[in-house]
């Protein structure tokens, strides 16, 4: 079930004082988006991303107390490497979280990468067709403005939900994602970067640059944390 809503770009910009401080905000924000999603349309649609940031939010959320039956937990990309590979984002997250809660198989619905790029993205686009919009979708952001294995200087099929990636400028080169329009299929997006590494590709997306994050446009939030905000964004703090 495809929406009828057409994007448009309502990216808003949060910067937080210390690393820590956007975590547990993050892990808060998960939490009540849950609630309120399980309680007007009884489960929870999340879309999970890799990284340390994401990794960290996740281990906080390991001690809470939610009505996990009701979670259905999704991959905004995957390596192509072997199950239970530790280079692999569900791998990482089990780790992290879900083998640490009441969480069923049947709500995981990781990428099965370890078939390969092409024969995965069309396994989990089929996952994909009866689910609508995402409640939230998590995102992270590269040094070079990439997002998901969405990377700069690639073109996408518009007309496809999950890609196969076989390009990937980072090891290893065989990946799988959700595409730019599938990941903004979401009742909101947040974005989690912290750390200088990533204060001029940030500079560049909040300048307008053309970059695969970029490309995510809808309900859009990026939280920062001060190291990873560029000046034009380093005073602007939380609303």
């Amino acid at each position: 079930m495809r929406s009828d809503r057409a994007p448009t770009d309502h990216t808003r910009w949060r910067v937080f004082p210390e690393r820590a401080e956007l975590v547990a905000e993050a892990a808060a924000l998960m939490l009540a988006r849950a609630r309120e999603a399980i309680a007007t349309r009884g489960a929870f649609y999340l879309v999970l991303a890799g990284g340390q940031t994401p990794l960290d939010v996740y281990a906080r959320l390991a001690t809470a107390s939610a009505e996990w039956s009701r979670w259905h937990w999704y991959f905004g990309d995957e390596r192509c490497l072997p199950t239970g590979d530790g280079g692999r984002n569900d791998t990482a997250i089990r780790r992290a979280w879900l083998d640490r809660i009441a969480a069923s198989p049947d709500q995981v619905h990781a990428i099965p990468a370890e078939r390969g790029a092409e024969a995965a993205a069309r396994a989990y686009d089929a996952v994909l067709a009866g689910v609508g919009d995402f409640d939230l979708v998590l995102l992270g952001l590269g040094e070079d403005g990439h997002t998901a294995s969405l990377f700069p200087g690639r073109s996408w099929p518009a007309d496809r939900d999950v890609l196969a990636v076989h390009d990937a400028p980072k090891p290893p080169p065989e990946r799988v994602t959700l595409s730019a329009a599938r990941l903004a299929r979401a009742r909101r997006v947040l974005f989690l970067v912290t750390g200088a590494s990533k204060r001029a590709a940030v500079a560049a997306w909040h300048a307008g640059a053309e970059l695969p994050a970029r490309a995510v446009r809808g309900q859009v939030e990026v939280w920062l944390d001060a190291e990873a905000a560029p000046e034009a964004l380093s005073h602007s703090g939380a609303p």
